[in-house]
């Protein structure tokens, strides 16, 4: 039998990763610099590891740590607006104790959900190069062979999305035709996916506040795609 590897050695392993040298320049300068709201924190400016349930059984990925959200907090998708968002629709469907993410300390804890995103350092502009994607696929892998229980994924953005179809791409796994992303859309996985026992890959527009402030991505709309990733893990065993 093969073991998963341990969850708390792969969240070392990117907590100290140097891969993406603009990244990491960018992160310690933000750290230092801060945001005048903030200017009283202490940032933690390091690549930031996956939260949640290490039994999950829904897998979310998003996009990278918000300059000011996760690169400040050290947990995804805390501190910003984008996490509140993201919260309250997973605590509405069961996923989430609490409609909030202000800080490590928040006594937030998600139930049978883990979150990881696809670049683990804060980009500037929220936009990774493609080649810092790609290196930081190491990370995806790693973390995901340690989630063994997974069976339904939510992309949250089109990187997000992408992300998880290369990550199959470079387990041998092609979905043909290539799926496209669209809020809503729902990709069935084989058997040898390679994430958990995982069934379907579902999309979601990101919660930025590009999404939602804008009303591209309302509540209900986030709601559904995790009421859907819901009915799914309880339909199977």
């Amino acid at each position: 039998m093969i073991r998963a590897p341990d969850l708390d050695a792969v969240r070392t392993n990117i907590v100290a990763c140097t891969a993406c040298p603009r990244l990491r320049r960018y992160c310690q300068r933000i750290a230092t610099e801060k945001k005048p709201a903030h200017r009283d924190d202490t940032y933690w400016g390091r690549p930031v590891p996956g939260f949640g349930d290490p039994g999950a059984r829904l897998l979310i990925v998003g996009l990278a740590p918000a300059a000011h959200g996760a690169n400040r907090t050290g947990r995804v998708f805390t501190g910003d607006g984008s996490g509140d968002f993201l919260m309250s629709a997973l605590e509405r469907t069961g996923f989430s104790n609490i409609a909030t993410s202000r800080h490590t300390g928040d006594g937030l804890a998600l139930s049978d959900a883990y979150i990881l995103a696809a670049v683990r350092c804060a980009p500037p502009d929220n936009k990774p190069t493609p080649a810092e994607i790609a290196r930081c696929r190491l990370h995806l892998s790693a973390e995901i062979a340690a989630l063994p229980r997974v069976r339904v994924v939510v992309a949250l953005g089109k990187i997000g999305f992408d992300a998880m179809l290369a990550y199959f791409r470079a387990g041998g796994l092609q979905l043909r035709p290539k799926p496209a992303f669209g809020h809503g859309c729902e990709v069935a996985l084989p058997a040898d996916a390679a994430v958990g026992r995982a069934a379907v890959l579902l999309g979601s527009y990101h919660p930025s506040r590009q999404n939602t402030n804008t009303g591209k991505l309302t509540p209900p709309m986030l709601e559904s795609v995790f009421g859907r990733a819901r009915r799914v893990i309880d339909s199977r065993p």
